[in-house]
């Protein structure tokens, strides 16, 4: 494991020190999010399945309850459990890392999503 040492404000700092050992995975999921790739893995982006699904399920121009109860199909889910079994054990491929990171970017998306249409039937 690397040692990176970095001058940061006092307020971010207080925000890590309270993340404890779970930074690296802080660090990981806010450079997926940038759009930063991982060097020699392939960003599993519009063509990993669970993006063609959230992608088909947009695609279909969904009224705003649709999106407030989608879920994703019960195969994603069981996936997304297996993978999250293997991250938790620590035996994560490469591969199955970045395929956990598209799930968490389908996850973040939906967040914002589902506040939306939310907030467009409250007016």
């Amino acid at each position: 494991m690397t040692t990176i040492t970095f001058e940061l404000s006092d307020d971010l700092a207080e925000r890590l020190t309270q993340v404890g050992d779970r930074l690296p995975d802080v660090l990981s999921f806010a450079l997926d999010m940038a759009g930063i790739p991982e060097n020699d893995i392939p960003r599993p982006a519009s063509t990993s399945p669970v993006w063609l699904e959230a992608i088909d399920f947009l695609a279909s121009g969904p009224a705003s309850q649709a999106v407030i109860d989608f879920k994703l199909s019960a195969e994603s889910q069981a996936r997304l459990e297996e993978l999250l079994d293997w991250h938790r054990s620590g035996s994560l491929t490469p591969q199955e890392s970045a395929e956990l990171a598209a799930y968490r970017q389908i996850n973040h998306l939906f967040i914002l999503l589902k506040a939306r249409a939310r907030h467009n039937l409250a007016n």
